[in-house]
Protein backbone atom coordinates (compact mmCIF):
# COMPACT_ATOMS: atom_id res chain seq x y z
CA UNK A 1 0.00 0.00 0.00
CA UNK A 2 1.56 3.39 -0.68
CA UNK A 3 1.49 6.00 2.18
CA UNK A 4 2.42 9.53 2.54
CA UNK A 5 5.89 9.28 2.95
CA UNK A 6 8.97 11.49 1.87
CA UNK A 7 10.43 10.20 -1.46
CA UNK A 8 14.06 10.13 -0.27
CA UNK A 9 14.81 6.70 0.27
CA UNK A 10 16.58 5.74 3.65
CA UNK A 11 18.96 3.14 4.72
CA UNK A 12 21.62 1.06 2.79
CA UNK A 13 20.99 -0.50 -0.34
CA UNK A 14 24.33 -2.37 -0.97
CA UNK A 15 24.70 -5.11 -3.43
CA UNK A 16 24.63 -8.30 -1.18
CA UNK A 17 26.69 -11.13 -3.55
CA UNK A 18 25.91 -13.43 -0.48
CA UNK A 19 22.08 -12.84 -0.54
CA UNK A 20 22.05 -11.90 -4.38
CA UNK A 21 24.94 -13.71 -6.40
CA UNK A 22 25.59 -12.13 -9.64
CA UNK A 23 24.61 -15.55 -11.36
CA UNK A 24 21.03 -14.84 -9.58
CA UNK A 25 20.41 -11.37 -12.14
CA UNK A 26 22.33 -13.09 -14.89
CA UNK A 27 19.04 -16.15 -14.69
CA UNK A 28 16.84 -13.04 -14.56
CA UNK A 29 18.43 -11.39 -17.79
CA UNK A 30 18.81 -14.59 -19.64
CA UNK A 31 14.82 -14.73 -19.14
CA UNK A 32 14.24 -11.31 -20.34
CA UNK A 33 16.12 -12.20 -23.33
CA UNK A 34 13.86 -15.65 -23.62
CA UNK A 35 11.09 -13.31 -23.85
CA UNK A 36 12.41 -11.03 -26.36
CA UNK A 37 14.28 -13.10 -28.76
CA UNK A 38 14.43 -10.32 -31.61
CA UNK A 39 15.79 -7.89 -28.90
CA UNK A 40 19.40 -6.39 -29.32
CA UNK A 41 19.59 -4.78 -25.73
CA UNK A 42 17.35 -3.18 -23.22
CA UNK A 43 17.00 0.43 -21.60
CA UNK A 44 15.77 0.60 -17.66
CA UNK A 45 14.27 3.26 -16.51
CA UNK A 46 13.92 4.15 -12.49
CA UNK A 47 13.43 6.80 -9.93
CA UNK A 48 12.76 6.87 -6.01
CA UNK A 49 9.38 6.01 -6.19
CA UNK A 50 9.36 3.66 -9.29
CA UNK A 51 12.33 1.28 -9.61
CA UNK A 52 11.43 -2.18 -9.12
CA UNK A 53 12.39 -3.60 -12.66
CA UNK A 54 15.87 -1.21 -12.38
CA UNK A 55 16.94 -3.40 -9.13
CA UNK A 56 15.26 -6.45 -10.19
CA UNK A 57 18.00 -6.33 -13.24
CA UNK A 58 20.69 -4.43 -11.39
CA UNK A 59 20.02 -4.37 -7.90
CA UNK A 60 20.20 -0.57 -8.07
CA UNK A 61 18.39 1.80 -5.99
CA UNK A 62 18.14 5.28 -7.20
CA UNK A 63 17.60 6.78 -3.66
CA UNK A 64 17.61 10.79 -4.91
CA UNK A 65 17.34 11.23 -8.83
CA UNK A 66 16.97 8.81 -11.26
CA UNK A 67 18.51 6.51 -13.43
CA UNK A 68 19.40 4.74 -16.51
CA UNK A 69 20.33 1.08 -17.40
CA UNK A 70 21.80 -0.05 -20.98
CA UNK A 71 21.66 -3.60 -21.20
CA UNK A 72 23.29 -5.06 -24.35
CA UNK A 73 22.26 -8.99 -24.69
CA UNK A 74 26.01 -9.56 -25.08
CA UNK A 75 28.37 -7.75 -23.21
CA UNK A 76 28.34 -5.94 -20.07
CA UNK A 77 25.75 -3.28 -18.64
CA UNK A 78 26.21 0.80 -18.57
CA UNK A 79 24.57 2.09 -15.34
CA UNK A 80 23.66 6.01 -15.78
CA UNK A 81 23.03 7.85 -12.41
CA UNK A 82 22.20 11.24 -11.51
CA UNK A 83 24.04 13.93 -9.03
CA UNK A 84 26.85 14.27 -11.50
CA UNK A 85 30.83 12.16 -11.07
CA UNK A 86 31.03 12.98 -7.82
CA UNK A 87 27.95 10.46 -7.11
CA UNK A 88 29.65 7.78 -8.73
CA UNK A 89 31.42 6.50 -5.87
CA UNK A 90 28.79 6.38 -3.73
CA UNK A 91 26.59 4.65 -5.85
CA UNK A 92 29.24 1.67 -6.78
CA UNK A 93 28.53 -0.45 -3.94
CA UNK A 94 24.69 -0.59 -4.84
CA UNK A 95 25.22 -2.79 -8.08
CA UNK A 96 27.46 -5.26 -9.62
CA UNK A 97 27.37 -3.13 -12.89
CA UNK A 98 30.87 -1.72 -13.03
CA UNK A 99 30.21 1.08 -15.66
CA UNK A 100 29.42 3.96 -14.07
CA UNK A 101 28.83 7.33 -15.48
CA UNK A 102 26.92 10.42 -14.74
CA UNK A 103 23.05 10.75 -16.03
CA UNK A 104 23.38 13.60 -19.04
CA UNK A 105 21.83 13.62 -22.09
CA UNK A 106 20.14 10.19 -21.70
CA UNK A 107 18.61 10.26 -25.42
CA UNK A 108 22.29 10.68 -26.73
CA UNK A 109 23.76 8.52 -24.26
CA UNK A 110 21.38 5.85 -25.75
CA UNK A 111 21.60 6.55 -29.62
CA UNK A 112 25.25 5.97 -29.63
CA UNK A 113 24.92 2.87 -27.04
CA UNK A 114 22.68 1.55 -29.29
CA UNK A 115 25.00 1.77 -32.46
CA UNK A 116 26.90 -0.68 -30.62
CA UNK A 117 24.49 -3.41 -30.06
CA UNK A 118 24.31 -6.31 -32.85
CA UNK A 119 20.92 -6.14 -34.93
CA UNK A 120 17.61 -6.18 -33.00
CA UNK A 121 15.30 -3.91 -31.33
CA UNK A 122 15.08 -1.96 -28.23
CA UNK A 123 13.49 -3.25 -25.13
CA UNK A 124 12.14 -0.15 -23.48
CA UNK A 125 11.50 -0.66 -19.31
CA UNK A 126 10.32 1.89 -16.88
CA UNK A 127 9.22 4.61 -19.99
CA UNK A 128 6.10 5.27 -18.14
CA UNK A 129 7.80 6.50 -15.45
CA UNK A 130 10.17 8.43 -17.66
CA UNK A 131 9.77 12.17 -17.76
CA UNK A 132 7.60 13.11 -21.00
CA UNK A 133 10.51 15.09 -22.65
CA UNK A 134 13.22 12.33 -21.98
CA UNK A 135 10.56 9.70 -23.11
CA UNK A 136 10.44 11.68 -26.59
CA UNK A 137 13.79 12.43 -26.47
CA UNK A 138 14.40 8.54 -26.41
CA UNK A 139 11.77 7.74 -29.18
CA UNK A 140 13.09 10.33 -31.54
CA UNK A 141 16.93 9.07 -31.20
CA UNK A 142 16.09 5.59 -31.58
CA UNK A 143 12.97 5.14 -33.37
CA UNK A 144 14.61 6.17 -36.35
CA UNK A 145 16.90 3.15 -36.93
CA UNK A 146 15.55 0.39 -34.35
CA UNK A 147 12.17 -1.20 -33.44
CA UNK A 148 11.52 0.15 -29.57
CA UNK A 149 9.15 -2.65 -28.05
CA UNK A 150 7.77 -1.72 -24.30
CA UNK A 151 8.87 -5.30 -22.01
CA UNK A 152 7.07 -3.71 -18.77
CA UNK A 153 4.57 -6.63 -19.00
CA UNK A 154 6.78 -9.27 -19.95
CA UNK A 155 9.36 -8.48 -16.88
CA UNK A 156 6.27 -7.94 -14.34
CA UNK A 157 4.96 -11.01 -14.90
CA UNK A 158 8.63 -12.68 -14.63
CA UNK A 159 8.76 -10.73 -11.36
CA UNK A 160 5.31 -11.31 -9.73
CA UNK A 161 6.43 -15.33 -9.65
CA UNK A 162 9.25 -15.17 -6.93
CA UNK A 163 12.49 -17.34 -7.23
CA UNK A 164 14.05 -19.27 -4.80
CA UNK A 165 16.41 -16.89 -3.37
CA UNK A 166 13.58 -13.98 -3.06
CA UNK A 167 10.72 -15.45 -1.22
CA UNK A 168 14.30 -16.29 1.30
CA UNK A 169 14.53 -12.53 1.22
CA UNK A 170 10.98 -12.19 1.89
CA UNK A 171 10.71 -14.57 4.27
CA UNK A 172 13.48 -12.79 6.28
CA UNK A 173 11.68 -9.63 6.03
CA UNK A 174 8.72 -11.18 7.26
CA UNK A 175 10.11 -12.30 10.21
CA UNK A 176 11.20 -8.64 10.81
CA UNK A 177 7.39 -7.70 10.36
CA UNK A 178 6.33 -9.08 12.87
CA UNK A 179 9.78 -8.45 15.30
CA UNK A 180 7.78 -4.79 15.05
CA UNK A 181 4.41 -6.20 15.49
CA UNK A 182 5.71 -7.62 18.57
CA UNK A 183 7.16 -4.75 19.89
CA UNK A 184 4.09 -2.31 18.99
CA UNK A 185 2.12 -4.78 20.85
CA UNK A 186 4.16 -5.24 24.29
CA UNK A 187 4.44 -1.43 23.93
CA UNK A 188 0.55 -0.79 23.94
CA UNK A 189 0.05 -3.49 26.39
CA UNK A 190 2.77 -1.59 29.03
CA UNK A 191 0.28 2.05 27.89
CA UNK A 192 3.32 3.48 26.32
CA UNK A 193 2.21 6.35 24.35
CA UNK A 194 1.35 6.21 21.06
CA UNK A 195 4.76 7.99 19.31
CA UNK A 196 6.47 5.27 21.90
CA UNK A 197 4.59 2.56 20.39
CA UNK A 198 5.64 3.15 16.88
CA UNK A 199 9.33 4.27 17.47
CA UNK A 200 9.76 1.04 19.57
CA UNK A 201 8.37 -1.50 16.50
CA UNK A 202 10.41 0.65 14.09
CA UNK A 203 13.15 0.65 16.30
CA UNK A 204 12.67 -3.66 16.47
CA UNK A 205 13.12 -3.81 12.68
CA UNK A 206 15.55 -1.36 12.33
CA UNK A 207 17.70 -4.27 14.94
CA UNK A 208 17.11 -7.02 12.55
CA UNK A 209 18.25 -4.84 9.43
CA UNK A 210 15.45 -3.42 7.85
CA UNK A 211 16.87 -0.67 5.40
CA UNK A 212 13.48 1.15 5.78
CA UNK A 213 10.52 1.55 7.83
CA UNK A 214 7.25 2.92 7.21
CA UNK A 215 4.06 3.51 9.66
CA UNK A 216 0.52 5.08 9.89
CA UNK A 217 -1.36 4.83 12.49
CA UNK A 218 -5.39 5.91 13.79
CA UNK A 219 -6.41 8.28 16.20
CA UNK A 220 -10.26 7.91 15.63
CA UNK A 221 -10.98 4.44 16.11
CA UNK A 222 -9.10 2.71 13.18
CA UNK A 223 -11.46 4.62 10.45
CA UNK A 224 -8.57 6.31 9.50
CA UNK A 225 -4.57 6.26 9.13
CA UNK A 226 -2.00 9.35 9.26
CA UNK A 227 1.85 9.43 9.23
CA UNK A 228 3.00 11.25 12.19
CA UNK A 229 3.83 14.97 11.90
CA UNK A 230 4.01 15.56 15.74
CA UNK A 231 4.62 13.57 18.55
CA UNK A 232 1.96 12.39 20.23
CA UNK A 233 2.29 11.54 24.53
CA UNK A 234 -1.26 10.00 25.12
CA UNK A 235 -0.89 6.25 25.37
CA UNK A 236 -4.67 4.02 23.81
CA UNK A 237 -6.50 1.19 24.98
CA UNK A 238 -6.60 -0.20 21.58
CA UNK A 239 -4.13 0.84 18.35
CA UNK A 240 -4.54 0.41 14.51
CA UNK A 241 -1.13 0.67 12.82
CA UNK A 242 0.44 0.00 9.38
CA UNK A 243 3.98 -1.12 9.08
CA UNK A 244 5.97 -1.43 6.21
CA UNK A 245 9.57 -2.91 6.21
CA UNK A 246 11.91 -3.08 3.82
CA UNK A 247 14.83 -5.45 3.97
CA UNK A 248 17.37 -6.97 1.12
CA UNK A 249 15.55 -4.27 -1.05
CA UNK A 250 12.04 -6.61 -0.43
CA UNK A 251 9.10 -4.87 1.23
CA UNK A 252 6.26 -6.59 3.28
CA UNK A 253 3.67 -4.91 4.98
CA UNK A 254 0.95 -5.64 7.82
CA UNK A 255 -2.05 -4.25 9.60
CA UNK A 256 -1.71 -4.59 12.85
CA UNK A 257 -4.09 -4.08 15.58
CA UNK A 258 -3.96 -4.49 18.92
CA UNK A 259 -7.04 -4.91 21.13
CA UNK A 260 -8.57 -5.28 24.46
CA UNK A 261 -10.27 -8.78 25.21
CA UNK A 262 -13.63 -9.77 23.74
CA UNK A 263 -13.32 -7.18 20.41
CA UNK A 264 -15.92 -8.15 18.58
CA UNK A 265 -14.91 -6.28 15.28
CA UNK A 266 -11.34 -8.19 15.27
CA UNK A 267 -12.87 -11.57 15.84
CA UNK A 268 -15.15 -10.46 12.79
CA UNK A 269 -12.15 -9.49 10.84
CA UNK A 270 -9.98 -12.25 11.81
CA UNK A 271 -12.63 -14.68 10.24
CA UNK A 272 -12.60 -13.31 7.18
CA UNK A 273 -8.78 -13.28 6.68
CA UNK A 274 -8.86 -16.80 8.00
CA UNK A 275 -11.46 -17.71 5.43
CA UNK A 276 -9.62 -15.60 2.86
CA UNK A 277 -6.13 -17.82 3.46
CA UNK A 278 -7.94 -21.14 3.38
CA UNK A 279 -9.10 -20.59 0.15
CA UNK A 280 -5.99 -18.83 -1.51
CA UNK A 281 -4.54 -20.75 -4.24
CA UNK A 282 -3.51 -20.38 -7.51
CA UNK A 283 -5.96 -19.48 -9.55
CA UNK A 284 -8.54 -17.94 -7.25
CA UNK A 285 -10.08 -15.10 -8.65
CA UNK A 286 -11.02 -11.93 -7.10
CA UNK A 287 -14.49 -12.36 -6.99
CA UNK A 288 -14.02 -15.16 -5.11
CA UNK A 289 -12.25 -13.73 -2.57
CA UNK A 290 -15.04 -10.47 -2.23
CA UNK A 291 -18.38 -13.12 -2.03
CA UNK A 292 -15.92 -14.59 0.69
CA UNK A 293 -15.78 -11.14 2.95
CA UNK A 294 -19.15 -10.74 2.23
CA UNK A 295 -20.59 -13.88 3.51
CA UNK A 296 -18.49 -13.81 6.39
CA UNK A 297 -19.11 -9.70 7.75
CA UNK A 298 -22.57 -9.79 8.19
CA UNK A 299 -23.96 -6.40 9.16
CA UNK A 300 -20.58 -4.95 9.29
CA UNK A 301 -19.68 -2.47 6.53
CA UNK A 302 -16.65 -2.84 4.92
CA UNK A 303 -13.80 -0.40 5.91
CA UNK A 304 -12.40 1.75 2.78
CA UNK A 305 -8.85 0.56 3.24
CA UNK A 306 -10.13 -3.27 2.78
CA UNK A 307 -13.34 -2.64 1.03
CA UNK A 308 -12.65 -2.23 -2.98
CA UNK A 309 -9.11 -3.01 -2.82
CA UNK A 310 -7.87 -5.72 -0.39
CA UNK A 311 -4.19 -6.65 -1.73
CA UNK A 312 -1.67 -7.32 -4.16
CA UNK A 313 1.21 -8.74 -4.98
CA UNK A 314 4.55 -7.57 -2.91
CA UNK A 315 8.46 -7.47 -3.05
CA UNK A 316 10.32 -5.10 -5.04
CA UNK A 317 7.64 -2.58 -4.56
CA UNK A 318 4.84 -2.28 -2.09
CA UNK A 319 1.95 -2.24 -4.54
CA UNK A 320 3.12 -5.06 -7.69
CA UNK A 321 0.27 -5.65 -9.65
CA UNK A 322 -1.71 -7.44 -9.74
CA UNK A 323 -3.80 -5.31 -7.61
CA UNK A 324 -6.45 -7.34 -5.92
CA UNK A 325 -10.32 -5.28 -6.05
CA UNK A 326 -13.68 -6.17 -6.42
CA UNK A 327 -14.05 -5.12 -10.21
CA UNK A 328 -10.49 -7.25 -11.14
CA UNK A 329 -9.99 -10.24 -13.36
CA UNK A 330 -7.09 -10.95 -11.81
CA UNK A 331 -6.62 -14.24 -10.35
CA UNK A 332 -3.95 -15.47 -7.92
CA UNK A 333 -0.96 -17.30 -9.95
CA UNK A 334 1.48 -19.67 -8.62
CA UNK A 335 4.59 -18.92 -7.20
CA UNK A 336 3.76 -15.14 -6.16
CA UNK A 337 3.53 -13.56 -3.24
CA UNK A 338 0.31 -11.71 -1.66
CA UNK A 339 -0.35 -8.81 0.88
CA UNK A 340 -4.01 -9.71 2.12
CA UNK A 341 -6.10 -7.71 4.21
CA UNK A 342 -9.71 -7.81 5.79
CA UNK A 343 -11.38 -5.09 7.63
CA UNK A 344 -14.58 -3.80 8.89
CA UNK A 345 -16.68 -0.98 10.19
CA UNK A 346 -19.11 -1.44 12.92
CA UNK A 347 -22.37 0.72 14.13
CA UNK A 348 -20.53 3.65 15.60
CA UNK A 349 -18.47 4.14 12.69
CA UNK A 350 -15.47 2.04 14.49
CA UNK A 351 -12.90 0.45 11.98
CA UNK A 352 -10.22 -2.62 12.07
CA UNK A 353 -8.35 -3.59 9.68
CA UNK A 354 -6.07 -7.18 9.72
CA UNK A 355 -3.62 -8.16 7.05
CA UNK A 356 -1.47 -11.50 6.26
CA UNK A 357 1.92 -12.27 3.65
CA UNK A 358 0.89 -15.23 1.85
CA UNK A 359 2.99 -17.38 -0.98
CA UNK A 360 1.27 -18.85 -3.22
CA UNK A 361 2.36 -23.02 -3.45
CA UNK A 362 1.32 -25.58 -6.55
CA UNK A 363 -2.14 -26.63 -4.12
CA UNK A 364 -2.57 -23.62 -1.83
CA UNK A 365 -0.75 -20.79 0.13
CA UNK A 366 1.55 -20.78 2.69
CA UNK A 367 1.16 -17.58 5.28
CA UNK A 368 5.18 -15.82 5.92
CA UNK A 369 3.62 -13.26 7.96
CA UNK A 370 -0.19 -12.91 9.73
CA UNK A 371 -1.55 -10.45 12.50
CA UNK A 372 -1.81 -11.76 15.35
CA UNK A 373 -4.54 -9.44 16.88
CA UNK A 374 -4.66 -11.24 20.26
CA UNK A 375 -5.39 -9.29 23.45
Amino acid sequence: MQTMHPTLLVGPADWDPKEMPREEFNERLAALWRDHPNAGGAVVYGNSSAHAALAYLTNFTPKLEAALAFIPRHGEAQLLIGGGVNMVPAAKPLTFVENLAPLREAAKAAATWARTLAAGDIIMIGGDAMPTGMHNAFDQALGADRGIQTADASLQARMTTKRPRELHALRTACATLDAAAQALRAASHNRKSVTDCILLAEHAALQRGAQDVRSLFSLDDGRTLRPFDIPLAEGRDGLQVYLAVRQSGYWVDGFVRVTPAGDALQEKIGGILDAMIAAAKPGLSCRDFVKIADAERGSFQLHPLAGNVFGNSIGLALDEPPILARDSNARLEAGAVYSLRAGLLDETGAGAISSAIVAMTAGGSDVLWRDGAKP
